[in-house]
C-alpha cells in the first residue's frame, strides 16, 4: 500500500494536532444511530438539529438511522465578543410540530452548555413526548450550566 503523501509545510501543525481521525468518527457516528434507533424504536421521531455547524455531524449522523423520522432546524445564535458567550437569539424557528412528538436534539459541540440549556428549555415548551440530545464533541471543562446530552460521540479536551 502506497504511503500518504505528507502535507504541505504550512499545515503540517494542524495536521498533527488532529485530535480524532475520520475514520475514527465514521465509526462512532454509526454507533451512535444505532443507539437512537434501539431507543426510538416504533416512535414518532423528530430531529431537530442547530444551525449551521451541526450539518455535516447530522448528514452522517441520519444516513445511519433507518427509522422514519421528520428534520427541522433552528437557529440560534450568540451575540457577544469573541471570547465570552452572549446573549443568545434564535434565529431560526421549528417549522414542524413538536408537541406529542419524540424529539432528538443534535449539535455539534456541547461547550458552555448555555445555548443547548436555551434550546432544551424553549422546546420543553412546546411539551414533545420526550427530548433526548445527542452531540459530536463533548468539552466538560468549559461547562457552565449543569447538562449533559444523551448521546456523546466524543469528550475533547478544551483547545
Amino acid at each position: 500500500m502506497p504511503s500518504a503523501t505528507p502535507p504541505p509545510e504550512h499545515l503540517r501543525e494542524v495536521v498533527e494536532s488532529v485530535l480524532i481521525g475520520e475514520t475514527e468518527i465514521a465509526a462512532r457516528v454509526r454507533e451512535l444511530a444505532a443507539d437512537i434507533e434501539r431507543d426510538f424504536v416504533d416512535q414518532d421521531l423528530l430531529v431537530v438539529a442547530l444551525l449551521t455547524g451541526t450539518v455535516p455531524f447530522l448528514a452522517d449522523l441520519i444516513r445511519h438511522i433507518t427509522l422514519p423520522l421528520r428534520l427541522d432546524f433552528m437557529g440560534v445564535s450568540s451575540y457577544g465578543n469573541n471570547t465570552a458567550p452572549g446573549e443568545l437569539v434564535f434565529t431560526k424557528e421549528l417549522r414542524l410540530e413538536a408537541q406529542n412528538r419524540d424529539v432528538l436534539l443534535v449539535d455539534d459541540i456541547l461547550d458552555t452548555g448555555k445555548t443547548l440549556r436555551a434550546v432544551i428549555d424553549k422546546l420543553n415548551a412546546l411539551q414533545p413526548r420526550s427530548l433526548k440530545t445527542c452531540v459530536l464533541l463533548e468539552k466538560i471543562s468549559r461547562r457552565a450550566e449543569e447538562i449533559t446530552a444523551d448521546y456523546v460521540g466524543f469528550e475533547v479536551p478544551d483547545a
